[in-house]
């Protein structure tokens, strides 16, 4: 692992570090931010997964997340959204190839050989990050945006019992049924969408429930709502009883201003999960 910055930030400490993944195949970026506590023993964590387009650095600068974390003693990770590097197969299409990694192990051509994020975030950044650093493997949870949020809602519901807590601001809930996933899905796992299920926050949620609490944001106004499907996730949420918060917020678009406003809340929420540990 390589240092590739370390600023103080309210207190704590914001590092971005580079790495080679035996997941991807390639060398990995993501950002840290360790809270003050973290000098004196491990700190919960908060796993931050970021929407289409985006590198680690979009929502460590954007969300406004570290001032709530450094509040409550919580570490933030900001992992990168797909694999990097000139051998890694791209589309001039902005939502498939690099940066748009959809948080699944691709099977097919030409994906394969590094596509394989799904891994990288439950198995190999985690492995590597609670070897290097202060955080208590036993207290996590997981949120993101869009194209992130899906990966945090799919995530949370295969690793029922390691995450005790998940959110999502904008997410995308029922890809298998959207132009928003049925295109990427179908690239990255092939025509069989018996395949697809465990990356469909609906239909996970239509198979069982999440052990934990659940808060959904969304704007009422985010330009890509069509795409999104929240109504499908509310529904299965709601014949499965799961334990959920699902809020449409007035007037709030898909951009990072909506992510930072409702942070704070978002924050508090993991807090409450992770210290009832």
């Amino acid at each position: 692992m390589e240092t590739l910055s370390e600023n103080k930030a309210f207190g704590g400490v914001q590092g971005v570090y580079s790495h080679a993944s035996t997941a991807t195949g390639c060398d990995m970026i993501f950002g840290l931010f360790l809270p003050d506590e973290a000098a004196f023993g491990p700190v919960p964590i908060l796993w931050y997964l970021s929407g289409l387009t985006c590198t680690h650095e979009n929502a460590m600068v954007k969300a406004g997340a570290q001032g709530w974390a450094a509040e409550q003693g919580i570490a933030l990770i900001f992992p990168d959204t797909s694999p990097r590097g000139d051998d890694v197969a791209d589309d001039e299409a902005y939502d498939l190839g690099k940066g748009a990694g959809f948080y699944v192990n691709a099977t097919e051509a030409p994906w394969a050989p590094h596509y394989r994020m799904w891994d990288y975030i439950a198995e190999d950044l985690p492995a590597l990050v609670f070897e290097k650093f202060a955080l208590d493997a036993d207290r996590q949870a997981i949120t993101g945006h869009s194209m992130g949020g899906h990966g945090a809602l799919t995530l949370a519901m295969a690793h029922p019992d390691r995450f005790a807590s998940v959110s999502a601001f904008a997410p995308i809930c029922h890809p298998s049924a959207s132009d928003w996933g049925r295109k990427q899905l179908g690239a990255y796992l092939g025509s069989d969408e018996v395949k697809w299920a465990k990356h469909d926050a609906t239909l996970a949620m239509r198979a069982g429930r999440f052990n934990g609490p659940i808060l959904i944001d969304t704007g009422t106004d985010d330009q890509f709502g069509d795409l999104l499907m929240t109504e499908a996730l509310a529904e299965a949420a709601a014949a499965q009883r799961q334990e959920i918060q699902m809020r449409l917020q007035k007037g709030y678009d898909h951009s990072y201003f909506f992510v930072s406003t409702f942070m704070e809340d978002h924050i508090t929420f993991h807090a409450e999960a992770l210290y009832a540990r």
